[in-house]
């Protein structure tokens, strides 16, 4: 039987149809960065947005605070909650227009950013291709921490603009530490916080294994500064690449979406695809300034510390042979590094000491790293004043009697060798050029005596300047002393040193 259409209430039907569908009313949303068992930063105002209909109007209720705002004429709409007090008592955000969204057990603490690519990016549990972690089983288990809440984001790049993130918070568990493949330096740098402060700690992991820092950029940060300015033009035009990147388009995907989140800090460990790909000594320090100054105005917060990562000792030139032809490539990047200490609020913290493989360009103890990190943060952040969050680092250096004598600051009660033997990788050059190993002998609590029988007149000295260097020059907390070299303008390597202007 065929079904006729002239049927008297198949055109009304249609006709309302039309109507409903017309007139209906898109939902009140939030961003994704909202959701249950989220983290609000404390004490500053917190942004909270989302999307409605044009015109909707939206109610925001978070404890006692109550915020209204209407949705502009892009369907946007934001309100700022006042400075909330840390709180580890769950709480409701609701969020009222057509509809109602709300969200339970929301706390008020200290939200850090982590981001980079694979050293960052590592879980604690297994990973495919890569060694793991030591005591990894235990430390999942002991990963249950109720007030401290996961945000991983999923992988996306994108040539414009993105409109959200693909997440949600989680409670720290055992489980789903293990399910979310959390960054593990960023588990335990929040761990250690959550631990000596008390205090609530939400992380997100927004990470990328094998990526350049150039992807991770504001386009508007290549801009301000002109040795960048072929990334500044490729970052404004989809799709095109300056020096074999595509800036800007791991920005857009996973980090601008996230923005104005309130947040306390950053942490950041990036750097072994600049190096490999283009031994990138000459920009990185300015890369790293753009990207610092990029993400906190993206964020609102101009001076919010900026905590990252000295690449780890790895046999570059022995295992990429064609592309790296001296062992001193990683230590030049390692200065590059350092270049991104002029921007106030920042610091870096070495990890010479942590590695097991020197083949394997990813280190197993990323505790250690984690831990570190969250020393320096403890002090700079925290006001934690007595902790020592240095190595040892050259603070001077004379001739005396056919002899060097470096002179460290950050000694920390004395200087010691971390195994008892001789004090490792210190070499010494005439005015020839010719560097040989050198004897070094401590003096006193912060001096070494450095010599070598085939020079004996020496101009220059220089410290681990070796991408195997491994050396055993520590200060009495335990953490190893900096590479430096004289023969670059006293340049040294000098981390969690800030640069104040």
């Amino acid at each position: 039987m065929k079904l006729s259409i002239r049927a008297p209430w198949f055109g009304v039907w249609v006709l309302a149809f039309a109507i409903s569908a017309g007139g209906a009313r898109g939902e009140v949303k939030v961003a994704a960065v909202f959701s249950d068992h989220a983290v609000f930063q404390r004490d500053r105002a917190v942004p909270v947005w989302g999307t409605a209909d044009v015109g909707e109007r939206v109610e925001v209720v978070f404890g006692a605070q109550r915020k209204e705002v209407v949705a502009d004429a892009a369907g946007k709409w934001r309100v700022s909650l006042d400075a909330l007090a840390a709180n580890a008592t769950g709480t409701e955000l609701i969020v009222r227009g057509t509809n109602v969204v709300t969200l339970r057990d929301v706390l008020v603490g200290d939200v850090w950013l982590c981001s980079g690519q694979s050293n960052m990016e590592r879980q604690v549990g297994e990973r495919k291709g890569q060694k793991p972690l030591p005591d990894a089983e235990a430390e999942i288990a002991a990963a249950n921490l109720p007030q401290m809440r996961l945000f991983k984001v999923k992988k996306q790049k994108l040539s414009v603009p993105g409109k959200d993130v693909e997440a949600a918070w989680a409670v720290c568990s055992p489980e789903t530490l293990l399910s979310s493949e959390f960054s593990a330096v960023g588990y335990f740098f929040g761990k250690k916080i959550h631990q000596e402060v008390g205090v609530p700690v939400g992380l997100i992991d927004s990470t990328w294994g094998g990526t350049r820092i150039e992807p991770w950029t504001p386009p508007e940060a290549f801009a301000r500064m002109p040795s960048l300015a072929a990334f500044a033009v490729a970052a404004q035009t989809p799709d095109v690449k300056a020096d074999n990147s595509t800036p800007s388009n791991l920005y857009y995907g996973m980090i601008q979406p996230l923005a104005p989140y309130a947040l306390h800090g950053f942490l950041w460990y990036q750097g072994e695809s600049n190096l490999m790909d283009t031994h990138d000594r000459a920009t990185y320090g300015d890369k790293m300034e753009a990207l610092i100054t990029g993400w906190r105005a993206a964020f609102g917060a101009e001076e919010a510390p900026f905590y990252y990562v000295q690449i780890a000792p790895h046999f570059y030139h022995v295992i990429r042979r064609r592309v790296h032809v001296s062992p001193t490539i990683l230590p030049e990047f390692w200065e590059a590094q350092t270049e991104a200490l002029r921007v106030k609020n920042t610091a870096m913290v070495g990890t010479v000491d942590l590695v097991d493989d020197l083949f394997d360009i990813h280190p197993r103890d990323k505790k250690s790293v984690g831990e570190r990190l969250a020393r320096v943060a403890l002090k700079r952040t925290y006001g934690k004043s007595d902790l020592v969050d240095s190595g040892p680092v050259m603070a001077g250096w004379r001739v005396r009697d056919g002899k060097v004598v470096v002179t460290f600051g950050d000694v920390a009660g004395g200087l010691k060798s971390s195994d008892g033997k001789a004090l490792t990788w210190f070499e010494v050059a005439g005015a020839d050029g010719r560097f040989f190993a050198a004897e070094a002998t401590i003096e006193g609590a912060d001096k070494v005596i450095v010599s070598s029988p085939y020079v004996k007149q020496p101009v220059v000295v220089r410290f681990a300047w070796d991408e195997a260097a491994q050396p055993n020059l520590k200060n009495a907390e335990g953490l190893p002393a900096w590479a430096f070299r004289t023969d670059s303008g006293g340049a040294t390597v000098r981390g969690v040193m800030e640069v104040k202007k």
